[in-house]
């Protein structure tokens, strides 16, 4: 107990810990559950954006699709290689789910997960065009951004590296993202799309007030409360919308 205490000590001063055998077990928990919930999410949005690829009208978008769709699965495969190190069977991860399943589009599934699936349940619904994919790559790539923030900071050192290396490939997929909207301008499918997928992303950021927060504060695997988070996402998504005059 004196070492693990002196271990919460050192984190919520800002340690870093750096290999899985000084780590105490609840910080194993949730780190474990930061990074299954990435990887899941990952493994989720690769397999959207593969069926969006057909959903493009030209080489250029195609192009775009595939570099998303590759590089999400990258990330997924890079820190399953840090979960590997606490003992993650890899090759069973990876198929433990079916990453293109999707829940009715109509479905209201909040911020709930389904059992032993981490994504986020924005990951659940379906992507039904071309405008439908810009718009969800849109919003919730600049949440990746603003949560981007918080897990280039985590305390555990490999992973926060590997969050550091992955940023701005995930910066780079929302600016594509952005390209794109720029491009279909401020049409009734496009307005309909950020009505669906608007309240969608936000839910991704938790609940306000999480009990849970002052926890992951205390580990170093959080910084800023959901709320906080919610709010930076919520002025960028104003200010990219209004500049394409939605």
């Amino acid at each position: 107990m004196s070492d693990t205490m002196n271990i919460e000590e050192y984190l919520a001063q800002g340690g870093v810990l750096t290999a899985p055998g000084n780590v105490p077990a609840r910080y194993r928990g949730e780190l474990m559950r930061l990074m299954s919930s990435f990887v899941d999410s990952e493994l989720a949005a690769s397999a959207g954006f593969a069926d969006a690829i057909n959903f493009a009208p030209g080489i250029k978008e195609r192009i775009a699709a595939s570099r998303i769709t590759l590089e999400k699965a990258d990330h997924a495969e890079r820190v399953l290689n840090v979960m590997a190190d606490f003992g993650t069977d890899v090759a069973r991860y990876q198929t433990s789910h079916d990453w293109a399943a999707r829940a009715a589009r109509d479905a209201d599934l909040g911020t709930a997960r389904q059992a032993g699936d981490m994504r986020l349940s924005v990951f659940h619904y379906p992507v039904t065009g071309w405008a439908d994919a810009v718009v969800m790559n849109v919003l919730q790539g600049l949440a990746t951004g603003v949560q981007m923030t918080e897990l280039t900071r985590v305390s555990y050192g490999p992973l926060a590296e590997v969050f550091r290396a992955i940023a701005p490939r995930e910066a780079r997929h929302a600016a594509l993202g952005i390209e794109g909207l720029e491009k279909l301008g401020a049409s009734d499918e496009v307005r309909a799309a950020a009505a669906y997928w608007r309240p969608r992303v936000a839910a991704g950021f938790g609940l306000a007030g999480s009990h849970r927060f002052a926890t992951l504060l205390k580990f170093g695997l959080r910084h800023a409360p959901n709320e906080e988070l919610l709010a930076r996402w919520e002025t960028l998504v104003g200010e990219h919308l209004a500049a394409c005059g939605l």
